[in-house]
Formats: structure tokens, sequence, C-alpha cells
């Protein structure tokens, strides 16, 4: 039974039942917490998009990139020791003591700029206005310079509660240092070594002190940026060449050695009229001295890169049979929960032979992963490439989506009127209530009278991308088992 057959009011007509029924039912706290999550029809409110904000300001080659780092625990922010490397406001998620928000990267501030510079610093401007807390960045071993007290009184007029953050303190005498900072009349000064991590757990503290549960400037950072995309696969099967072509010139250091490629890097490229943010990871390199461990090495640097990413193209070169590299790295995008396309290069070299083979390897080794799209591309020339935004648009539109519950329950109804559970031990399980707990990838929670077994799950997920789709994601499918009330 499809959506247009089935009137709206009788979905949720059969979601309500069903949650009147789960009261007979031995429920805990996180199955209330899960159940009630949801708003009217279902959705639930997006958390992203209430967050408080907090902008990271200060002048140029303070460390603000170095701190952002600190904060979200991973290098994402790009640092180099020379004033000026972020241009732009970059918003990232981050957590503190279970708190979420969102932190905002920004340019140095220059008094006199001009140029580009400018435009540096009227966006850290326009930060500070979109944020609801500041972390005000000083390098407290040069101490408060002019420009630092121009952006006080900035700081000042806009209101906003500040956090000064007195950074490059790494011994005590920096302490002495940070204290001289009490001049700029922002209350104490907070020492902190943003490389070592020295001090910053504190000033996290305090901003959650003035930091609000939820923001006052909503959509000011839309989640909706630049899709990311992982470009992963075993060594020399043509990821950077892909990237090249996608970016229509030489970004990357292409070789027919396996391992050119030394560290993930990131891109912008415009297609199919949209922005997409690339990253190109390293294959497997042997290390000199290194006999054993190349393999994990490798499966770390493509496990950074697919964490990064919310999409994964896995290449396969379709020359060469598929190999269980190409099935490990498969694995650990599903295993990721991201989107996935397969991209199958070299696939202009291929003789008639030789595509009747890999359809068969095809057909054998990735049975389990039908759901993923799949483009049959050409790296170097160039061929079909356009193919993928079609496929990564479709993974990710699957990624994201959202079955209303009283739908999802009235689908789970007619399937197991149809096929219904085996009879097990003389009990026969049943499905009491599903709900899809999140997207990114999509969570089902179903919860049932009794175990619902391995081959049955797999029954029902065939049977959710039959009528739902969920073309090139993976689905997690949880089940909880919980028993009558005692009256």
């Amino acid at each position: 039974m499809t959506d247009e057959t089935t009137p709206p009011g009788d979905d949720e007509a059969v979601e309500r039942a069903l949650r009147v029924g789960l009261e007979d039912f031995e429920l805990s706290d996180e199955d209330r917490a899960l159940l009630g999550e949801e708003g009217a029809g279902g959705e639930r409110v997006d958390e992203a998009s209430v967050r408080p904000v907090v902008a990271v300001v200060g002048r140029p080659n303070v460390g603000k990139s170095t701190l952002v780092n600190r904060i979200l625990g991973r290098r994402e922010a790009v640092v180099e020791d020379v004033p000026g490397v972020t241009r732009d406001r970059v918003a990232y998620d981050a957590e503190w003591s279970g708190r979420p928000f969102t932190l905002v990267d920004t340019g140095g501030w220059e008094v006199d700029a001009s140029g580009i510079h400018l435009r540096v610093a009227e966006q850290a401007e326009v930060a500070v206005e979109l944020a609801d807390a500041v972390l005000f960045v000083v390098d407290a071993t040069v101490g408060a310079t002019d420009t630092d007290e121009a952006v006080v009184k900035l700081l000042r007029r806009s209101g906003k509660p500040v956090v000064l953050v007195a950074n490059k303190v790494d011994d005590l005498r920096g302490e002495a240092e940070a204290a001289m900072l009490w001049s700029l009349g922002l209350g104490q000064p907070w020492p902190v070594s943003a490389l070592h991590g020295r001090g910053s757990g504190d000033v996290l503290d305090a901003l959650l002190d003035v930091l609000p549960e939820r923001t006052s400037v909503a959509g000011a950072y839309p989640r909706g940026g630049p899709r990311r995309v992982a470009l992963v696969g075993r060594p020399n099967v043509g990821k950077s060449s892909l990237l090249n072509k996608l970016a229509r010139e030489d970004r990357v250091v292409v070789d027919n050695v396996a391992g050119t490629t030394r560290d993930p890097v990131d891109e912008l490229i415009e297609l199919g009229g949209k922005m997409w943010r690339f990253v190109d990871t390293a294959g497997i390199r042997r290390r000199v001295h290194q006999t054993r461990g190349a393999d994990f090495y490798a499966s770390l640097r493509t496990q950074a890169a697919i964490e990064k990413a919310e999409v994964a193209v896995v290449l396969i070169d379709a020359e060469h049979a598929i190999a269980e590299q190409d099935l490990r790295v498969i694995s650990q995008v599903i295993e990721s929960g991201r989107a996935l396309v397969i991209a199958y290069n070299k696939w202009d070299t291929l003789d008639e032979e030789r595509r009747y083979y890999l359809e068969r390897e095809i057909e054998r080794e990735l049975v389990q992963v039908q759901w993923a799209p799949r483009v049959n591309i050409s790296a170097l020339t160039g061929r079909h490439v356009d193919r993928l935004v079609p496929a990564l648009e479709v993974s990710l539109d699957s990624w994201d989506q959202r079955i209303p519950t009283g739908r999802l329950n009235a689908f789970f109804g007619e399937v197991v009127a149809a096929h219904p559970h085996p009879v097990r031990g003389g009990k026969q399980p049943r499905i009491l209530f599903a709900t899809q707990a999140s997207t990114q990838p999509p969570r089902f929670v179903l919860f049932a009278s009794g175990f619902i077994e391995a081959q049955y799950r797999r029954f029902l997920e065939r049977r959710l991308r039959e009528e739902f789709g969920f073309e090139g994601t993976p689905i997690e499918m949880s089940v909880r088992v919980r028993e009558k009330r005692r009256r």
C-alpha cells in the first residue's frame, strides 16, 4: 500500500491506537523520552536550529583556529603560522559537558584593514552580531594591543557576553602575563594553551555559565552548506585523478605509484550548479621500517575521511577483480552510517569479456549493497563523471529521509499481517510500535513483545526499501523487547 492510497488520518489513528496499547507494557524512561520527542505529525524539532552560537574572534595569528580545533577535539579548522589563513566565518558543531553549541571561527581583526583584510574584519563583526556569546582570544605573550582595545569597544557595543581567552600560556610565567589582561576591562582573563590544551576546560566551563540554552539568532548558520563527499578506495584506483577531473585542474598529485597522496585534501568544487566539499584521501602506503600495520594506518586514514563526510564515493578499479580491500572500504562506509555511491573507474577500458565477469563479481560480492547507486566512469577522460551528481543527490536525500510515525506503523501493520513473524517455542512476537529515532542515517526502533530474529529484521529492512526507497543509505534497525505490565 502506498502513501497515495492511505488517507493521512487513518495513519494517525493507527499511531494513536498503538501508542495507547503501549501503555500496557513496561517502558523505561529512555523509551518514553524516545516516544515523546516527536512533535505534531511525528516530526522532531531540528536540534541544530536552536543551538546557541559562539563566535571566536581576535586579531590575526593569536591562535583562534587552534583553539577551535582544541574545542572540537579534532583538526578541522586550517592552522598555519601565518596571519590571515582563516578568511570566512566557518561554523562547526561542538559540545562541552553534554551541551551542544555552534562554534564559529572567524578571520583576524585589523583596525586599519583594507582589501581582503577589510572583508575579513567585516565577517568577524557579522559573526559577533550573529552570536549568543563570544570567545575573545588575545595573545598573552604579546599583551593587549591597540587592535585588541578596538575589538573590546566593538564587543561592548554588541552587548554580547564575552569570555576573555589569554592564549599561548604554557607555564606559570605565562599566567602572570595573562593577568595583565585584566586591563581590558572584560573581567577575568582565562589562561590557555590552545596548542597543548592547558586550561581549555576552564574556559569552556566559563562559557557555559553565560551561554543561553537556545539561540537568539536562529537560522544564522543553516546546516545546508556544501555537502561533504569522501572519495575513498584502495590505493591507485584513481581517487586523485577523479578529484582533478571534477575540479577541472590539477589540484592533487597523480602518479601510478600507490600512495602518492599523503594527507587528506579538501576541495570546494561546483558540480551540477551546486557547491560540494570533496575530501581526497591517501590510500595505503608502506611506511619506512614498517613491516606490519600498513593496513591499519590506511584504514585509519580512510575512516577519518569517512567520519568527516556525509556521503562516500567508493572507487573500484573495474579492470581488476573486486578485492577484499574494496569490500572492507564499503563496510567502513556502512558501519560509519554514511550515504554511499559506488563508482567503477576505468570502465571505458573494459572489453566485453571483462564487463561480463565484472557483472558476475558484483552480483556475488556486493549482494548486500544492491541499494547503493552505481556509476560507471573514467576518471582519466571524464567520461560519465557528470552522473556522479544525481547519484550523490539520491543517496543524500535517502540519508536525510524521515517517515512520519503514523505512516511507518501503518506500513509495518500491513507487512506483518501479510507475513507474520515465525512462531518460536509456541510464541509469536508482535511489533507493538515503530518509530524513526533519527536520520543521517535513518534509524528505526521497533518495540516488540518478543525477540525478532535477524532474518525477519532483514526482511523488514528489504520491505522498507521497497516501500520508501532509501537508495544509497544504510538503515539501522534496533528492537526493544518489552514485557506486559503485571497487574
